[in-house]
């Protein structure tokens, strides 16, 4: 029977391990710099947490909340856990920890012509059996397009704009459409 706890990532314990499934889990263009991530972490608006069943790492999750909505930015499993149901408790303990808040997450399209179209169907897949819907909005962030998804509440496009000004002290101004180009 799983038993996940989180724990804040920037302890020295098993730092090396969750940089490791961070490496092996996202494409160097996909990844922010892990010592960023472990500096921003002390920020108050940010969270990196690290989730355990008993003493085994599982996985982790980098988010950021502002005001009543919390973005899901990166989400990782260990390798030889997936498929286990670890993700999705990890999703059940993000809603749990932020009950009132909107949860966002954003993937890669899942357009005819993605190379690893099969493993964006499954995430998308993923996100959708643990309470996500469509919003039918896309983000553009660093040159690349992402699905937006949302559980506990609407999307509204005008809230998540909000939230990035805020999150980046107004220097963030994704651009968020209802077209994937």
């Amino acid at each position: 029977m799983m038993d996940l706890r989180a724990k804040k990532a920037a302890k020295r314990e098993n730092k090396q391990k969750i940089k490791a499934i961070y490496h092996a889990s996202f494409s160097r263009e996909d990844r922010m710099p892990f010592w960023m991530m472990m500096a921003m972490s002390h920020l108050w608006n940010t969270e990196f947490l690290a989730f355990y069943d008993g003493d085994t790492l599982c996985g982790f999750v980098y988010l950021a909340t502002v005001r009543k909505l919390s973005f899901i930015m990166f989400l990782a499993v260990e390798e030889t856990l997936r498929s286990k149901g670890y993700g999705g408790a990890i999703l059940q303990k993000v809603q749990a920890m932020h009950p009132d808040s909107k949860v966002i997450v954003s993937i890669e399209p899942c357009g005819e012509g993605a190379k690893d179209l099969a493993q964006r169907i499954r995430r998308k897949n993923f996100y959708l059996r643990n309470g996500y819907a469509e919003t039918g909005y896309y983000i553009k962030l660093g040159g690349k397009t992402q699905e937006l998804l949302i559980r506990n509440g609407t999307f509204s496009k005008r809230e998540f704009s909000l939230f990035f000004l805020l999150y980046s002290n107004f220097t963030m101004f994704p651009k968020i459409s209802k077209s994937s180009s």
